[in-house]
């Protein structure tokens, strides 16, 4: 009487040749969601940081100085000129398109794309990720009534005629942020997520986030509440996502309808006094 056939080992296959166990096979190990790894270091992000504080010092009072000379107001006292918030804007804009360069730069030594990069992936539903943000905005607004927010704030400079407010509201869903989701969720948040794990990595980014909205907001705890909740949110979204472009997209919503509400509130920026009542 023969045998039953082991189902290891088949006598009658070629040598070399094992048969598969009986049964169903193990299923597959799941796919584990690409870990952030960017080709930046920590120091680099550091070194953004640095070059921007650098800029901002060196090109605003380049600016004030190029308009105190008969340039752009040669009737203002200077007092004045350095009040005026389109040279901020100004500086800001030129010191953005400087660290736009930089962090370009950073990507291509490696020879890596940058929009792959610093994970830009496009959403494939944009529209769902500007309702976001519109929704967050009318939240944190309802949210701040019940925080004590000062009347009058340094970024109410801003808004002192209707040409500034204009000009602030498109600074404001434009370059800013762009380069502020750029800076933070695309290249501080991987490298603190790379050592620090997705959690902690969230935490500190929104309040780095915070942190260069303070001296707007006098440092007051409840304004700089709100926009540490409006980091955490745009944060969270970047780690989920693993978009830029997704956080980028609530970023702009949530300007774009606090501009909208103050145009409204204001009838068209044409009474700024509004804002202070």
């Amino acid at each position: 009487m023969s045998s039953p056939p082991n189902p290891i080992f088949d006598a009658n296959a070629p040598p070399g040749f094992e048969t598969p166990p009986a049964g169903p096979l193990p299923p597959l190990a799941e796919k584990r969601p690409p870990i952030e790894d960017p080709v930046w270091t920590g120091w680099e992000v550091l070194a953004l940081g640095v070059v921007t504080v650098f800029l901002a010092m060196l090109l605003f009072p380049l600016l004030v100085t190029l308009a105190a000379h008969q340039v752009l107001y040669p009737q203002v006292p200077l007092t004045e000129i350095v009040r005026y918030p389109g040279l901020i804007v100004l500086s800001q804009l030129l010191s953005y398109v400087v660290i736009l360069g930089f962090m370009y730069s950073i990507v291509r030594r490696d020879r890596a794309d940058f929009w792959q990069a610093i994970r830009w992936n496009w959403p494939r539903n944009p529209g769902v990720y500007l309702l976001l943000g519109i929704v967050l905005s009318f939240s944190l607004q309802a949210f701040a009534h019940l925080l004590p927010i000062p009347k009058s704030l340094p970024i109410d400079q801003f808004f002192r005629t209707a040409r500034e407010a204009y000009l602030l509201s498109i600074f404001g869903v434009t370059f800013a942020p762009l380069l502020e989701e750029l800076f933070f969720r695309g290249f501080l948040y991987p490298v603190l997520a790379r050592r620090l794990g997705m959690g902690v990595a969230v935490f500190l980014t929104a309040l780095g986030f915070a942190a260069i909205h303070g001296a707007q907001l006098m440092y007051s705890w409840g304004p700089v509440l709100i926009i540490f909740m409006v980091g955490l949110a745009l944060t969270v979204v970047r780690a989920r996502t693993k978009s830029v472009a997704a956080s980028l997209l609530i970023h702009i919503a949530y300007n774009g309808t606090l501009s909208i509400l103050m145009y409204v509130a204001t009838d068209g920026f044409r009474h700024l006094e509004k804002l202070n009542q």
